[in-house]
């Protein structure tokens, strides 16, 4: 009984931590009604003010108990650790949801972030409830859900002319997010899923629509 509660509890901490991680989605939400400059003069500040205090949990053990005590019921394992010395998954959310922002035309930036958003939630939350085969890194169910999410979201996320072959080239930087995810790789994957998606897609702008990926950070709805 005191294995089937601790899994009950764990699974409910995750549903906390991805709840707090789809309220994330007003970025790009936001992103997508603001300029680049009015968002990063929103974010920058924001994403300093968690790694300053990120960084003083880390390396003061004052904060550290603070925070832990606030917190450390909604963190993972490696984040509570004295030794890891790893920041927290929301500190690399808005460090790559700048990073994508001020690398990214609009539209690239906006699915790239969306992607890590809906489909690390739902791939998380279907692997840990209905995971059992394994893959790479994570479980088949729960890189399937990411999969099939991320496609979701590249169909319905803005598009700079709404090109066909934009679809194509979104698609292709889901399956580059979903092989990310899936393998176990020692680089928070709150910034490799959307800096890896983004680079991706970006590259096959510039391949396939040249004219495109040098256009401006605007979007057409």
């Amino acid at each position: 009984m005191s294995g089937c509660r601790d899994i009950d509890q764990s699974y409910a901490a995750e549903l906390v931590r991805k709840g707090i991680h789809l309220a994330s989605m007003s970025i790009p939400v936001g992103y997508y009604l603001l300029e680049q400059a009015t968002v990063l003069l929103i974010l920058i500040p924001l994403t300093a003010a968690f790694l300053l205090t990120d960084v003083a949990r880390l390396f003061l053990p004052g904060v550290r108990n603070v925070y832990h005590k606030l917190f450390g019921w909604i963190l993972r394992s490696h984040e509570r650790s004295d030794h890891a010395k790893r920041l927290n998954g929301a500190t690399f959310v808005l460090i790559s949801a700048c990073l994508c922002i001020w690398l990214f035309p609009k539209a690239i930036a906006i699915t790239a972030f969306s992607i890590l958003i809906i489909s690390d939630t739902v791939a998380a939350l279907v692997g840990r409830k209905f995971g059992g085969r394994p893959f790479l890194g994570k479980s088949l169910e729960g890189t399937t859900a990411f999969l099939l999410s991320a496609v979701v979201v590249v169909a319905l996320s803005p598009k700079i002319a709404y090109h066909p072959i934009e679809y194509v080239i979104g698609f292709v930087g889901a399956l580059m997010g979903t092989f990310v995810e899936a393998v176990p790789v020692d680089i928070d994957d709150n910034l490799s899923i959307p800096l890896s998606i983004g680079a991706t897609m970006w590259l096959l702008y510039h391949i396939f629509l040249p004219g495109l990926s040098d256009s401006s950070l605007n979007i057409h709805g």
